[in-house]
Formats: C-alpha cells, sequence, structure tokens
C-alpha cells in the first residue's frame, strides 16, 4: 500500500511543483524580454514621436519666417514713406506719395465685370409689328 502511496504522491508533486515554477516564470520572463509585438509597437510609436517633433519644427520655422517676411515688409513700407518725406518737393507731391502707399498697404479688392443690363441678347426670329402676320402664317408675303 505504502508503495501504491508513493506512485501516486511523487507524481502529483512533480505536477504541483512543475505548475508553480511555469507560473512563476510566465510571470518574470515576458516583462524581462519584449516579444515582437510589443517591439514594433515601440518602434512605431518612436517613429509617430518623431514625425510629431518634425511637423512642429516645421511650423515653427514657418511661422518664424512669415514673421520676418511681414517686419521686412514693413521696413520696405516705412524706407518708401520716408524716402516720400525726404525726397518729395512739395506738400501736395508729398501727401500725393504717402496715399499710394496707404492705398498699396489697403489694397481694396477689385470690382467684378457685369455685363451691361440694358443690352437685349440677339433675337433668333424677325420682329414684326403687333397686327402683322408672323413669317410662318400661310398668308405671309402673298398679295390679295
Amino acid at each position: 500500500m505504502e508503495h501504491s502511496l508513493l506512485v501516486w504522491l511523487l507524481p502529483t508533486l512533480a505536477l504541483v511543483a512543475g505548475v508553480a515554477i511555469g507560473f512563476l516564470v510566465a510571470r518574470l520572463l515576458p516583462n524581462a524580454v519584449p516579444n515582437s509585438t510589443q517591439r514594433q509597437l515601440d518602434d512605431i510609436q518612436e517613429r509617430f514621436d518623431s514625425y510629431q517633433n518634425e511637423v512642429v519644427t516645421h511650423f515653427n520655422s514657418t511661422a518664424m519666417l512669415v514673421k520676418k517676411l511681414t517686419q521686412s515688409y514693413q521696413e520696405v513700407q516705412d524706407h518708401l514713406a520716408e524716402g516720400a518725406n525726404r525726397l518729395a518737393l512739395d506738400e501736395q507731391t508729398r501727401q500725393r506719395l504717402l496715399a499710394a502707399l496707404q492705398a498699396d498697404a489697403v489694397q481694396a479688392p477689385r470690382e467684378r465685370l457685369t455685363p451691361p443690363r440694358d443690352q437685349e441678347p440677339p433675337r433668333d426670329y424677325a420682329p414684326k409689328t403687333p397686327n402683322a402676320p408672323g413669317m410662318l402664317d400661310e398668308h405671309y408675303g402673298l398679295k390679295k
């Protein structure tokens, strides 16, 4: 009897020990070495972060360039206004030059061209007087 108890007890203990060791290894091992899916996910996240940084850098440099362009335009306007004040021979010429500079800065929208309203489109029939027979009348052009 002792022999049969040992036959059952030894494999049962080995099974319990194996399950416990397997459980511990399964819990600790995936955290130590990431699998391929986790590596792919990390790679994609890294590329996405890099792309976001590139986009932010691009728009920051674009904003800086537009700011420089605006400043350059303002400097040109100031230079032209200073030249108009300094080089104009009389007050009337000076005022005209300054007004032209202001008009260029504001630039009103262009007027849209429209056809004249009183012009009538061509007719595809001959005009007639109110009581006269039309061209399709059976008596048109016949003498009585």
